[in-house]
This record gives structure tokens, C-alpha cells and sequence, in this order.
């Protein structure tokens, strides 16, 4: 099992920064990749971003291409979110998922474990 604990969320004005963190543990951090999904009320959660067990291969979703960028501490167990330039269409709760082995880091049901959410508000 792995455990998951986003934190950082937080009400922003348009324009300005957060950055979320996800301390994992129970199993090897660094033999799952990783991923960030965000969902509204009554849609299905999208990907955001997600990066590979070493750190190396990174992906984005186009809406968040150029302002987010994604990152993992294999040392610290906990892999980041640094949110830039946030528009209030990024208002959502942001999850922090983890998987062993993915064909497509994009979808979500290939992620075997889920943290419990952190919510993003963004005023405009």
C-alpha cells in the first residue's frame, strides 16, 4: 500500500502562484510514477501533469502547459505541483495519485492509489 497526503491548496487571486506537495509512504516511493489530477463538481477528473519513477519524462495537459510544472524529491518521498499564472478555471480539488506500472499516465484508472484531495480556489 501506499499513502498519499496532498497539502498546499488554498484560495489564490488570478495571476498568482501555489504550490501543492504529496508526502507519500508505506512502499518504495521511487518505483511508482506519478501523478496530478484536478475534478469540479459533476465532471470527471482530469489529468494535470504527471512525471515517471526517475523524475526524467514528464507530461502536461495542454491547458496547464507553460504555467505548471511538476516535480518529485525521491529522497523526501513527496513529489510537487508548482501552479504559475493560475486562472480561475483552474478552481478544482487537485489530487495526488501514484502508479506502479502505466501505459498511459494520462488516464486516471491506471493509477492504483489516490490521496484524499486538495482544494485550489481561484478568485478572479
Amino acid at each position: 500500500q501506499v499513502q498519499l497526503v496532498e497539502s498546499g491548496g488554498g484560495l489564490v487571486q488570478a495571476g498568482g502562484s501555489l504550490r501543492l506537495s504529496c508526502a507519500a509512504s508505506g512502499r518504495t516511493f521511487s518505483n511508482y510514477a506519478m501523478g496530478w489530477f484536478r475534478q469540479v463538481p459533476g465532471k470527471e477528473r482530469d489529468v494535470v501533469a504527471a512525471i515517471s519513477w526517475s523524475g526524467t519524462s514528464t507530461y502536461y495537459a495542454d491547458s496547464v502547459k507553460g504555467r505548471f510544472t511538476i516535480s518529485r524529491d525521491n529522497a523526501k518521498n513527496t513529489q510537487y505541483l508548482q501552479m504559475n499564472s493560475l486562472k480561475p478555471e483552474d478552481t478544482a480539488v487537485y489530487y495526488c495519485a501514484a502508479t506502479y506500472v502505466s501505459a498511459d499516465y494520462s488516464r486516471p484508472d491506471e493509477y492504483q492509489y489516490w490521496g484524499q484531495g486538495t482544494q485550489v480556489t481561484v478568485s478572479s
